[in-house]
């Protein structure tokens, strides 16, 4: 609670007074700068608490050059991986003691990029981060004025950025590969959009444990979104051919949609198909069969990437250089079986 001296809220010199030091020692207190013993700084700490007193941000910054404010350009936060990006980033930033500016795009093209980018700059920002999960976005932000920091999430591992990702590939790879183990002939596949980033390396690494197995390859099964719909209009393609035992998808939204188109076809999940998801969405456990799936985890890289920016915003961190991709985990629940005999 803010105690009112007189009748007005309390101010730097009340905090000197009552910790009986000078107003430039409550100064370089506030600015964490050296040169204070430490029974000094907390009697001023202490102070501050009692009076409830609250820098004025804009003279801090004024005197730090700080504004300890990161901004973070984002899209379509709707969607589970976006938007749990989101909240890993905002969380690590509070922890971090930096406030959070985000500029919410409705499309990632190079214009939009370049306005929030904009914005952010004239707001003073000292760095950002942006989720930026489709190769447009990636185009645009490579060609961003460097003067300020940027960190890039959810692009996958190539990109010519600053980046943290989580290793797509590996994932793909292990759930396809986990398939095979049970006894799978082949492992189909039901793609993402083909213009983001995280679909097309989860391709990547679901062909790649085929081909490493030397197993057939069939040609995935593409739709235009992310969404469970999409998942059931590419699976009513499946229900018919009774030599698809096993379906990767390449999030797990796709996967309930085919679980749907299965179910109503009467093929049973897992007993006649196994199915795996990507992402570990809060409800996978709850489908029907509980779901199979690839585990991100977003507040480790929300944690990293506040890391990364920090380190750039300190001149430790050189622009376009990428850092190690966090490994995600298979999460085996009753969606898959071995194959039928």
């Amino acid at each position: 609670m803010q105690i009112v001296v007189g009748d007005r809220a309390p101010v730097m010199a009340d905090v000197a007074r009552v910790a009986g030091v000078s107003q430039q020692t409550v100064s370089r207190v506030l600015n964490d700068r050296p040169n204070v013993r430490p029974a000094t700084r907390d009697r001023v700490m202490e102070a501050i608490r009692e009076l409830g007193y609250r820098p004025n941000a804009a003279a801090r910054t004024l005197v730090t050059r700080r504004t300890r404010t990161l901004g973070v350009i984002s899209f379509n936060t709707t969607l589970y991986g976006p938007a749990s990006m989101l909240y890993g980033i905002e969380q690590a930033a509070k922890q971090h003691d930096y406030f959070v500016t985000v500029a919410a795009l409705a499309a990632m093209d190079r214009r939009s990029v370049f306005e929030a980018v904009e914005r952010l700059r004239d707001q003073a920002v000292e760095g950002i981060v942006a989720i930026a999960p489709q190769t447009t976005a990636v185009g645009a932000l490579a060609n961003m004025p460097s003067d300020v920091p940027l960190v890039a999430v959810g692009c996958g591992v190539h990109a010519p950025l600053s980046t943290v990702a989580v290793d797509n590939e590996a994932g793909a790879e292990r759930a396809t590969s986990y398939l095979l183990d049970l006894g799978h002939r082949t492992v189909h596949h039901l793609a993402g959009p083909r213009t983001w980033l995280d679909a097309q390396e989860r391709e990547v690494g679901w062909r790649r444990a085929l081909t490493v197995r030397g197993a057939r390859v069939p040609e995935p099964f593409k739709g235009g979104d992310w969404s469970a719909r999409t998942g059931y209009e590419l699976g009513r393609q499946i229900v018919g051919d009774a030599d698809v035992t096993a379906v990767f998808c390449a999030n797990d939204h796709l996967a309930l949609g085919l679980i749907r188109a299965l179910q109503a076809a009467g093929r049973r999940v897992p007993e006649q198909v196994s199915v795996v998801g990507f992402d570990d969405i809060p409800d996978a456990e709850f489908f029907g069969p509980a779901l199979t799936t690839v585990r991100q985890d977003f507040d480790e890289l929300g944690r990293r990437a506040l890391v990364a920016l920090i380190r750039s915003i300190g001149g430790g961190r050189r622009a376009g250089e990428p850092v190690a991709a966090i490994d995600p985990s298979l999460v085996v629940r009753a969606s898959t079986a071995r194959p039928a005999p």
